[in-house]
């Protein structure tokens, strides 16, 4: 299949639930080629009237939507069928099933799950805390921490770090470094969460010496050198066994997978 798609992702509300819908989709399909627009917050049957115009202009057109409001749902849905683009309602029976099991009626509310309530305050006082103890600053806060990274450079801490904030938990990430003491309370922390983050050291190399290139510092030889990162990586592991802290390799993981490990760790440990 070589044929090129038009994708128009329509929402209601942020489109940041289809545009992961998409994500996963788009994955399971190698030669998938495609171009992809998004419209956010449609909420008017003129809106929508503009995007099927635009897709009756272009070939091989279709359609994702979520939209939750029923009338405007079957509008798109009948307005693609009279001018032929495909068309994918990725809520809808997904909400009629529930509503059936549940024995309720949908709300058919935009942005409901947009509500600034006890865990959305939760999630942006994750994020705060988090940024502001990214890379090792302010390690005397360890006792208010929910989940504590550590690993060697380039390692994925910031990000799995952020994406552990926006589900709500508060994170630190400390670099480790050969000879440097770790900070004090972290052996003796028991509340939180502490896990070694290790990868391959020919992938960590390679990582590190794209990033001296961009950085244009060809003085950190130390930094990129296959032998220095091996002992790197074998201390940390030397040091997660000891301490008896659970140890994830990222080599091959994405940090969304990596998070999701995380998850199920901090999830085994408030079980015990």
């Amino acid at each position: 299949m070589n044929e090129k798609y038009n994708v128009y992702l329509v929402s209601d509300s942020t489109g940041e639930t289809l545009d992961r819908i998409f994500l996963s989709l788009k994955s399971q399909f190698s030669n998938f080629k495609y171009e992809k627009k998004e419209f956010a917050f449609v909420r008017s049957e003129q809106q929508i009237d503009k995007i099927i115009k635009e897709c009756n202009e272009v070939e091989n057109s279709l359609i994702l939507y979520t939209i939750v409001e029923t009338k405007l749902a079957k509008y798109i849905t009948s307005k693609s069928e009279e001018s032929k683009v495909p068309c994918f309602g990725i809520l809808g029976n997904l909400i009629l099933s529930f509503s059936k099991l549940l024995n309720q009626k949908a709300i058919h509310k935009p942005s409901a799950q947009h509500v600034l309530d006890e865990d959305y305050y939760k999630r942006i006082e994750a994020i705060q805390f988090t940024m502001a103890h990214d890379d090792g600053k302010k390690v005397d806060d360890l006792v208010n921490a929910d989940v504590i990274l550590l690993g060697v450079s380039r390692t994925s801490k910031t990000p799995t770090s952020i994406y552990l904030a926006n589900r709500g938990y508060k994170t630190i990430n400390i670099p480790l470094v050969l000879n440097q003491q770790l900070p004090e309370g972290l052996l003796s922390n028991k509340k939180a969460c502490i896990i070694g983050l290790i990868a391959d050291p020919e992938r960590l190399a390679d990582i590190r010496r794209n990033r001296v290139a961009i950085m244009k510092d060809h003085k950190l030889k130390e930094y990129t050198d296959i032998d220095f990162i091996q002992k790197e990586v074998n201390d940390s592991k030397n040091l997660f066994k000891k301490n008896n802290w659970p140890t994830i390799d990222v080599t091959r993981r994405s940090v969304e997978e990596t998070a999701a490990s995380i998850l199920k760790i901090i999830e085994i440990k408030k079980n015990k």
